[in-house]
């Protein structure tokens, strides 16, 4: 699998690399052994970057990280980013450095470490990102040891932007993939000037792009698939990247029928809608989640799959044009 640097961490790690959410058993319960199954099939794919985060099962998601490294003898291996900040009620005031040493002595517990790799602030309000005394306070972290490097996760371009801007920010996680295209127009380019890696987040739209969805599919009760469709939970953006669900089974059929038409042979949709994004000029990391073993396989593939071409991109652009740009597009 094709390696890229984490933007200003100076990290190596996989353009595939996996997103750990489900395996705190916040889209449904995932057993302990599961989960190390799909930590164990994602290295044994190439892949080197795990992300997680302190709310994910409250901890459980770090927690199995940090004794899967142990286990397998990884952690020189790996690259682990974690996020900090959702734990309290989101007001600025929030954001402070006494805050921030408790979340991250948390942290640095639940994955056995002195030192976090890269910790992000985890899509806190707006205000944040112009708060220079935040950024102050995530420095002082940097230098007493506590992180080795920091980044942000956003919800809108807008915020990303900001965030870029920052000098010591390395890297900005935010939600990007064939149903949310306005990141490569405006972020991808302002990261790569910049030199601040870019972590994809959302790849496959909650599992839109997957193709495997239809308008009588049903999630369990505590999937935010079924609790977060109109944004209860958190931003709605975070839940089939903000796309109304059966205007985006629609989308997803199309999607589905150019991978058949474009895509090498063998490709799937998920796998396709991955390295179309990987593919992409700035990114530097793509981080699906995974719940089985052979989803962990299927994904960490996908960063092996050929250049999927011009008219693969020409046609990820019209199916958001006639379907989802009026109403994704002035959102994030």
């Amino acid at each position: 699998m094709e390696h890229r640097t984490l933007g200003r961490t100076g990290r190596d790690v996989s353009v595939v690399g996996l997103g750990t959410w489900q395996l705190g058993a916040d889209w449904g319960d995932v057993s302990e052994a599961d989960a190390l199954g799909v930590l164990a099939a994602a290295t044994e794919g190439g892949v080197t970057f795990f992300d997680t985060a302190d709310v994910y099962g409250d901890g459980r998601s770090e927690q199995i990280i940090g004794r899967f490294l142990d286990e397998r003898g990884l952690r020189d291996d790996i690259t682990v980013a974690t996020k900090m900040g959702r734990r309290v009620d989101q007001v600025p005031e929030n954001y402070t450095l006494e805050n921030f040493r408790a979340w991250t002595d948390r942290s640095r517990a639940n994955l056995g470490v002195d030192t976090l790799d890269l910790v992000q602030l985890h899509c806190p309000p707006s205000s944040v990102y112009a708060d220079d005394a935040v950024f102050d306070a995530l420095d002082v972290l940097v230098d007493e040891g506590a992180i080795a490097h920091y980044g942000v996760s956003v919800e809108t371009v807008a915020e990303a932007l900001t965030a870029i801007a920052r000098p010591n920010v390395a890297t900005v996680q935010i939600i990007v993939n064939a149903f949310r295209l306005k990141p490569l127009d405006e972020v991808l380019p302002a990261a790569q000037e910049a030199g601040v890696g870019i972590i994809a987040r959302v790849p496959l739209a909650s599992g839109l792009l997957s193709g495997r969805y239809d308008e009588t599919t049903s999630f369990a009760a505590n999937d935010h698939r079924t609790y977060n469709r109109s944004g209860e939970a958190f931003d709605v953006g975070e839940t089939f990247s903000g796309v109304d669900y059966a205007t985006g089974v629609q989308a997803a059929r199309e999607f589905s029928a150019l991978v058949a038409e474009q895509a090498p042979e063998g490709v799937s949709p998920a796998q396709a809608a991955i390295a179309w994004l990987w593919q992409q000029p700035g990114v530097s990391s793509v981080i699906p989640g995974a719940r089985s073993i052979a989803q962990a396989r299927s994904n960490a593939a996908a960063g092996s799959v050929s250049p999927l071409g011009e008219a693969f991109e020409a046609g990820v652009r019209r199916i958001y044009d006639a379907h989802l740009r009026e109403a994704i597009h002035p959102r994030w």
